[in-house]
């Protein structure tokens, strides 16, 4: 077999726009997969990536974990997925397969060697180096590829491959259900995510936003309730209301004030990544014994296990379909939030 060609849009170097390239896929090994990329997903991931903001120092980069395709060529040893097939890629492409967490099914906390291999901006086992779903095509193990039910348009599937399962993973963890109450702090790319979800699994849902501004879409979404964390009162009128609270925004927050929101045995989950780091007075945790933890996507099988509830309830992204071209300023978009609710490329453009 031979090695694939892929046009790509990439960053040629820290903050510098991303431009159209082509790159070199490897050949196909005996348990690989070709992937037709169809559609990709823009997560802010991508842009600390490009930005350097991250300690990335290998360039070019081309970014993309929220990845939906069609399966085009199968290796001589794959037996999950034929040509023809739906299937994602997301935030990883390999692990060592040997540590306990791995042998567990959570890849994504894989402390073996090399560890978890991101889709892309890392080194896979092959030495080299990845590159993503900003592309034409992929190469990826079958184990690390996710059949994506067949009720769920691959584009607005992509988003679901990073965004769904980041918040997939802690609701189900902490048993987000009937007689939970779940708060959602920001409506954005994750935020709307997990409203759709922690709804769907039957728990009570609030969003948690700055201003009342998106409201109408919260409650469209499945929210039952909706506060403005910009009035004061909002804290007052919801102490001690929530079993599980969920931070999607990367923004600084006084996390303290939003501990007093939870119950007895309450826990705050960080997804978001801010600049800086979080401060919290071990008094916001001593009352009421609360917890904060912190959630990093899904293994394979709580990946696939999510695209099947998806599938079951009618879940998919709110996505705006950009052209390639539009890549640049989608990314200034998103900085800005302004995008309802995930960017999503038409493949097809580049």
């Amino acid at each position: 077999m031979t090695h694939t060609t892929a046009h790509a849009y990439a960053a040629p170097a820290p903050k510098a726009p991303l431009e159209r390239i082509t790159i070199t896929r490897r050949a196909l090994g005996e348990h690989d997969i070709l992937i037709d990329i169809k559609f990709a997903g823009i997560c802010h991931s991508d842009i600390h990536t490009v930005r350097g903001e991250w300690g990335h120092e290998t360039f070019p980069i081309v970014p993309g974990h929220e990845i939906a395709g069609i399966v085009a060529e199968v290796g001589p040893g794959v037996t999950r997925y034929a040509v023809g097939d739906r299937v994602g890629v997301g935030c990883f492409v390999d692990s060592c397969r040997e540590c306990d967490n791995c042998r567990a099914g959570l890849q994504q906390y894989c402390t073996g060697e090399p560890g978890m291999v991101g889709t892309y901006a890392d080194t896979d086992r092959h030495g080299a180096f990845t590159h993503g779903g900003y592309s034409t095509n992929i190469v990826v193990d079958e184990n690390y590829a996710l059949r994506i039910p067949e009720n769920i348009p691959l584009d607005a599937a992509a988003p679901l491959l990073c965004a769904g399962v980041t918040l997939y993973s802690p609701l189900a963890h902490w048993q987000a259900g009937p007689g939970k109450k779940v708060a959602v702090i920001g409506l954005g790319g994750l935020g709307h995510m997990g409203v759709k979800i922690a709804h769907a699994m039957g728990a009570e849902v609030t969003v948690l936003s700055q201003s009342l501004r998106k409201k109408d879409d919260g409650l469209r979404l499945g929210a039952d309730h909706y506060h403005a964390t910009s009035d004061p009162a909002t804290f007052e009128a919801l102490a001690g209301t929530f079993d599980l609270i969920l931070n999607t925004v990367s923004a600084d927050l006084d996390l303290n004030a939003y501990f007093g929101l939870l119950k007895t045995d309450g826990t705050l989950v960080q997804l978001g990544a801010p600049e800086n780091a979080l401060t919290v007075a071990p008094p916001a945790l001593f009352r009421q014994r609360r917890s904060m933890a912190g959630s990093m996507i899904g293994g394979i099988p709580e990946t696939q296990e999510m695209l099947d509830f998806c599938g079951e309830h009618g879940i998919a992204s709110d996505i705006e379909l950009i052209r390639a071209d539009q890549i640049n300023e989608a990314y200034e978009r998103v900085q800005a939030s302004d995008v309802r609710y995930r960017f999503v490329i038409d493949t097809a453009t580049i």
